[in-house]
């Protein structure tokens, strides 16, 4: 499994690349689909989703992340698109990290139309999982979200360590999550496939995002 990984990892880009093709949004819900309201969720609980690109990255995926700000009906969201498909950019460069913050719906609209994407994305997040969750730390989630803004993107051997490894948008999204103490989040090993770890995210929500 880890080889299968290395190498799917390192074809696909990590799944944080842009392919050329377009992405076909999932049209068959899961049996999660109960888990709805995520707009008006109880206003002390926290609320977090992933967003996926499944045809990202020559079909190996691509991610981003939201989480709810309890209290205040908002929500930030963001990802790192990596819109060169470099495998390796060094801490402070560009790689097409962003994020912003508004409500569940402008969530939705941006995503679905790759609002923030820097430059020209080829095809917008066309799926979306959430979950609620009773924990939740925002400060600890915006520092993680410096951080992975500043730490630069790699896929392979890191020239600084000589280990293999991965800074990439699923190791985003999973570091962003997991500072947020979202409950119900599958881990993410180093290297793994984006779109394998998203079918691995038990009692999310599952919805296709069309552009609105």
């Amino acid at each position: 499994m880890a080889v299968v990984a290395v190498i799917g990892a390192l074809v696909g880009v990590a799944g944080c690349g842009q392919s050329a093709a377009q992405a076909t949004a999932e049209t068959t819900p899961s049996s999660t689909e109960a888990i709805t309201g995520m707009a008006g969720a109880a206003p002390s609980r926290g609320a977090a989703c992933v967003f996926i690109k499944p045809d990202g990255a020559q079909k190996f995926g691509h991610v981003g992340w939201g989480f709810k700000v309890p209290g205040t009906g908002r929500w930030v969201y963001g990802a790192v698109e990596n819109p060169s498909a470099k495998l390796y950019t060094p801490p402070g460069g560009d790689i097409g990290a962003w994020h912003a913050e508004g409500s569940y719906d402008r969530m939705l609209s941006e995503m679905s139309t790759d609002a923030h994407y820097p430059g020209r994305s080829e095809h917008p997040y066309s799926r979306y999982r959430c979950t609620k969750s009773s924990a939740h730390a925002v400060n600890r989630a915006r520092a993680m979200i410096r951080t992975v803004e500043a730490r630069g993107f790699l896929v392979g051997v890191d020239p600084r360590t000589g280990r293999l490894t991965s800074r990439d948008c699923l190791d985003a999204t999973y570091d962003v999550l997991k500072a947020y103490r979202t409950q119900h989040l599958t881990r993410a090993p180093k290297l793994s496939i984006p779109n394998v770890w998203v079918e691995e995210l038990w009692g999310w929500s599952d919805k296709p995002l069309t552009p609105r």
